[in-house]
């Protein structure tokens, strides 16, 4: 196969979708190296780890002609690209296919992360969901086939698109390799000294945005039965003024520490280092910090509602994103059990296998395999 990606967020996103983005395309690389892969993307950084272009023979960096209207470019100029380097498929992969694609004989495939911006509009500007609803629906409707990335993403585009569940499929991300290698104790210490973190805390990692809810798990800190620290690592924006009011209203500044310059290489000796993980987020598309924290081996307490129950599984503990009481008895039930705390870890890594790179990336394949089959 000659398999286009939209590789736009691999070369220039550092977290989220180009992690997922990454993510696939080292997979389907590395499992499926038969074939030739097209990165297609307005411009190239190396900075954020993709070497493909010099580390691998069948991977082909692929940037326009010219440094002007690259945004065109990617959404319907790299049509004629794709012609010219005759690829069999295109993967979008993240909501949008370049316009023109379906006429062109070209197959095609769209991952949809969520459908948040039709569930909490709040949360979006009117011109953004404007843009991201032509996108997708234009995306949903030409695509060959659709990949949610998780039961609750896939009935989110039935219920709010309505797209024929038969035109979807549900593949799940995996998680970078490196938090699925123990980090020596050498390693841990160290993070715990440059960040002068104490040997037992909480661990919460997310952008700290009204939908991730950390508000919550501040409300929750003063009904715990142990003097513990939390430890919350994410970039800070608007709301992190309200969750400094809450901090404030039950003075415990001293029990919680914001990092927000901890790089990508540190964070699997800080999760290993944490006594719990704990992710309160009303709305996900999966949840990729769970599956992170349950590979680190720490048990994951996580809020209902969306899809996080399938990235935690049935080893997390769960309670609802508007139950304080309830995340606050989670959090005391698991400190206060060691050997609940320890099934939980050797529950969670056997339950992580079910997100191994080799099987997701075969799933992929098939769905590739048998677009091409029935063109």
């Amino acid at each position: 196969m000659r398999i286009g990606y939209d590789a736009k967020r691999a070369f220039l996103n550092r977290t989220g979708l180009g992690n997922y983005s990454r993510w696939l395309i080292r997979s389907m690389v590395s499992y499926y190296p038969q074939n030739t892969y097209f990165l297609y993307t307005p411009k190239i950084r190396h900075q954020n780890g993709l070497s493909f272009p010099s580390g691998f023979q069948n991977v082909v960096a692929v940037v326009p002609r010219s440094k002007f209207f690259t945004s065109l470019w990617r959404s319907a100029g790299v049509v004629k690209d794709l012609k010219r380097d005759q690829v069999d498929l295109y993967h979008g992969l993240s909501h949008e296919l370049p316009r023109g694609i379906d006429k062109k004989g070209i197959r095609s495939v769209v991952t949809v992360h969520d459908l948040i911006f039709m569930r909490f509009p709040q949360y979006f500007g009117a011109i953004n969901r404007l843009i991201y609803s032509s996108k997708l629906k234009h995306a949903c409707r030409v695509a060959d086939k659709i990949v949610a990335i998780s039961k609750r993403t896939k009935q989110d585009l039935i219920d709010l698109l309505n797209i024929p569940a038969e035109k979807i499929e549900v593949v799940y991300q995996g998680c970078d390799p490196i938090f699925k290698k123990d980090s020596s104790e050498q390693e841990k210490q160290a993070v715990l000294k440059k960040y002068d973190l104490p040997a037992e805390f909480i661990l919460s990692v997310g952008t700290i945005e009204e939908r991730k809810n950390l508000l919550q798990l501040i409300n929750a800190l003063p009904g715990l039965n142990y003097d513990i620290k939390l430890v919350v690592v994410g970039r800070q924006t608007a709301y992190f003024n309200k969750v400094k009011r809450a901090i404030d209203l039950h003075h415990i500044a001293n029990r919680v520490i914001f990092l927000n310059s901890v790089s990508f290489d540190e964070l699997p000796a800080l999760y290993q280092s944490a006594k719990i993980f704990v992710y309160p987020s009303r709305y996900e598309g999966f949840g990729i910090p769970v599956l992170e924290a349950l590979c680190s081996g720490v048990p994951v307490i996580a809020a209902t509602g969306s899809c996080l129950e399938e990235a935690g599984g049935p080893c997390s503990q769960y309670a609802a994103p508007d139950d304080v009481n309830g995340l606050a008895e989670k959090l005391n039930l698991v400190l206060g059990d060691e050997g609940l705390r320890q099934k939980m870890i050797a529950e969670g890594r056997e339950y992580s296998a079910n997100f191994d790179d080799k099987i997701l990336a075969g799933q992929m394949f098939d769905i590739y395999k048998n677009i091409l089959q029935n063109a």
